[in-house]
């Protein structure tokens, strides 16, 4: 390391530049509002105002509802975990160190469609009805996590 490769801590700098204080500042006189005009006064209208004519934002329709509060969860069925070796834990890194599971997001639930013919200890945050009498019939383990 030497002087020419140091950097500032981070969140050390702060930017405090204060416009229009005069022209020894840079940025003075007309304080980076160029001349006259609209823009240039105080009140100037706010972002997606069209001069009165109505709004682009206003013009097109709006569809549909957005639930702030759903959940994005993945389903497995119980034929991928075929892949494991019997007596093994299949938990959610596991899914994802195969494969099977690129991003959880809110939880991974393992669904019932397939065939099982190992005994795994299976490690997800919800299960099917079907799923878990499958798991728990060969001697395995469901564990909701």
């Amino acid at each position: 390391m030497d002087l020419s490769n140091l950097k500032k801590a981070a969140g050390s700098t702060h930017n405090n530049f204060r416009k229009g204080r005069g022209h020894g500042s840079g940025n003075g006189k007309t304080a980076g509002k160029g001349h006259k005009g609209q823009k240039a006064r105080s009140g100037a209208p706010r972002i997606g105002f069209e001069g009165g004519q109505m709004p682009l934002y206003r013009r097109l329709p709006k569809r549909g509802f957005k639930n702030r509060n759903s959940k994005t969860i993945i389903g497995v069925n119980v034929s991928v975990l075929e892949r494991f070796d019997n007596d093994s834990v299949v938990s959610i890194e596991t899914l994802k160190e195969t494969g099977i599971v690129k991003n959880p997001r809110d939880g991974v639930k393992i669904l019932g469609d397939g065939e099982l013919t190992k005994k795994l200890t299976v490690q997800a945050n919800a299960f099917s009805a079907g799923a878990k009498e499958k798991i728990e019939a060969l001697g395995g383990k469901a564990e909701v996590i």
